[in-house]
């Protein structure tokens, strides 16, 4: 079965600053890569390269089949095969979560109103929100709001979720809610690349786990050997470095 997503070579400059250098990518379809690494490692790079948030300098990304460099790409049609999580929400405050999901829907998909509605409602009852569709944010706890953009990304039935450290701005009785969702769209077989600080999440759930410093990919594999035993030096210092914390 090919990869779901095929990234090969990604090259990004900032101006002098190299923050990619050469990483390779491939995710297959129902996996859930995880991707840890020290801070300025370039694993946000990364994933804003692969739905092209960011322009890599060179390389090649495919996405479903789709080649996300060529400049004949619909980016904005591919982008809906592509859903993605930020730390922040981007919720509008003067919508109450069921709105916030179906703008989505009516913008994205131009779907009608009531169609839109119907499946923001479904989207909102797979984070376990449906009680809370007439909510505004301001009502709303930060982990229900980071479910909220969950529910948003998902209504448009993405081939591959992205999620940039969904948990990082949250309190920490409030991650857990975050992470069932995610666990629960791994279950119903969504193809997911995290990037994230939860190790005890990446060791639970994930299927390959990618270890980045200084812009390289320097090992990956499943998380009993990325964690057990790492094999390279690097590695072996942010594992040990994260288990003293």
């Amino acid at each position: 079965m090919a990869d779901i997503v095929d990234a090969r070579a990604i090259h990004k400059h900032f101006g002098p600053l190299h923050v990619l250098k050469g990483v390779d990518l491939t995710v297959a379809e129902r996996e859930l890569v995880f991707v840890i690494g020290p801070s300025g490692s370039g694993k946000s790079t990364l994933l804003r390269c692969l739905n092209r948030l960011e322009e890599p300098t060179s390389g090649s990304i495919l996405v479903d089949g789709i080649d996300m460099l060529d400049k004949r790409t619909d980016i904005n049609r591919a982008r809906q095969r592509i859903g993605m999580v930020f730390q922040s929400f981007n919720l509008y405050p003067h919508m109450t979560a069921l709105g916030n999901v179906a703008l989505a829907l009516r913008k994205v998909l131009k779907q009608g109103r009531a169609e839109a509605e119907q499946r923001a409602q479904a989207a909102l009852a797979r984070v376990h929100l449906a009680d809370r569709a007439d909510h505004y944010p301001g009502q709303l706890s930060g982990g229900q709001q980071q479910r909220v953009a969950i529910a948003r990304a998902i209504a448009l039935e993405p081939r591959v979720m992205l999620f940039d450290e969904p948990t990082s701005a949250l309190d920490p009785e409030l991650v857990g809610g975050v992470l069932q969702a995610m666990r629960e769209l791994r279950e119903d077989g969504m193809t997911m690349v995290v990037v994230s600080h939860e190790m005890g999440f990446a060791r639970a759930a994930a299927d390959r786990v990618v270890f980045m410093a200084d812009g390289m990919k320097l090992e990956e594999g499943p998380p009993g050997q990325i964690f057990g035993d790492p094999q390279h030096e690097r590695t072996r210092a942010f594992i040990r470095q994260i288990e003293r914390h």
